[in-house]
């Protein structure tokens, strides 16, 4: 597999569905179930309006309660797909595929990259996740075109953001941690072989409280359509963060595109502390999602909301902005992107 062979398309690229884990009792969701299930109806009922979803289960029980939870909710339940799979929690943007395609979105190969998923470096059970990428593909759910790539090396999907045109962006942060021992010179060269990139850029500064993903870069900056990127900002002085993602915003201005140029920057508007039980939690606007026609933003409830809406609507002309309720999600460190896993235009069987 050539670098020219494949190439890792961006998210803003077409689609043959997003592929979600439906929360249960035996997930780390349990404490406050009720809740996390609206989120994912208000989710699913957003995605269908544009594309189909594929949601995993881990029995017949829990499909069949799920269809009912979304069909009172007047969710469309042609564009929903169900699959048995095993897993220990929903956060499938981290375990679920990484998709190569070949040539252009929807062409005639597909490369399902299978890193080793360790739980955010072994903070948490994840071996039946490790495991999702290899049931799934078994299970013929994919076009039979589709190549399963197992790659012992510890990734997740959350680490890296590409604009589909052989750029990576991701954070030293992570990635140091998940491998002490290897330099960046090293990291970048694999991550470039692997991913079909041609440049890999580092960001050494942002994080946010809340977070255990050793800062994720889908919770920080994210590429969007013509050379821009969308970043989360901090405009309080008074506010923890401030120093940090100011440096990290600096960081991101003097980034080049591939042509030498400054990328287009669109800074998120910060949304106010949000604590639980003291602590605090990771509120980001750049955690969205991005489908065929549209952009799903998290919202927390925040006067924020409605002008991080304003700055995804600027970012990604074109596209109608959908807001998804999403506090239930950040008591448990994630958001709306780290749920999901799109999957690129003619991936799926049937």
């Amino acid at each position: 597999m050539t670098k020219t062979a494949m190439r890792f398309p961006a998210e803003w690229e077409p689609q043959s569905a997003i592929l979600i884990a439906w929360p249960t009792e035996d997930t780390d969701w349990a404490e406050r179930l009720g809740e996390v299930e609206d989120t994912y109806i208000a989710l699913v009922a957003a995605i269908t309006r544009f594309q189909p979803v594929l949601i995993c289960v881990p029995d017949e029980d829990v499909q069949s309660y799920a269809y009912v939870r979304l069909a009172s909710n007047r969710v469309d339940m042609d564009r929903v797909r169900f699959v048995e799979a095993a897993y220990d929690d929903t956060w499938l943007r981290d375990s679920g595929p990484i998709t190569l395609v070949g040539g252009d979105a929807g062409g005639d190969a597909f490369v399902l990259n299978d890193f080793r998923f360790t739980g955010w470096g072994g903070k948490f059970e994840a071996s039946r996740d490790d495991l999702l990428v290899g049931h799934l593909h078994a299970t013929g759910l994919f076009e039979g075109r589709a190549q399963r790539r197992q790659i012992d090396f510890a990734l997740e999907g959350g680490a890296i953001e590409t604009d589909g045109a052989g750029t990576l962006l991701t954070t030293w942060r992570c990635l140091h941690e998940r491998h002490p021992e290897t330099s960046r010179e090293v990291l970048s060269a694999r991550l470039a072989d692997w991913l079909a990139q041609d440049r890999v850029l580092w960001l050494d500064h942002g994080y946010l409280e809340g977070d255990d993903t050793d800062a994720h870069i889908d919770t920080l900056a994210r590429f969007a359509p013509d050379d821009a990127i969308v970043f989360q900002a901090c405009d309080d002085t008074n506010d923890p963060h401030h120093a940090e993602l100011q440096a990290m915003a600096d960081e991101i201005a003097a980034l080049r595109t591939s042509k030498g140029t400054p990328y287009r920057l669109f800074p998120l508007p910060w949304a106010q502390p949000i604590l639980d039980q003291g602590r605090r939690l990771a509120a980001s606007y750049a955690n969205y999602l991005i489908l065929n026609g549209a952009v799903l933003m998290p919202a927390y409830g925040d006067p924020a909301d409605e002008a991080a809406a304003a700055v995804l609507a600027q970012a990604y002309p074109g596209r109608e902005i959908v807001q998804v309720p999403c506090r239930p999600l950040i008591w448990q460190n994630g958001s709306l992107h780290c749920i999901t896993m799109q999957l690129p235009q003619g991936l799926l069987a049937g």
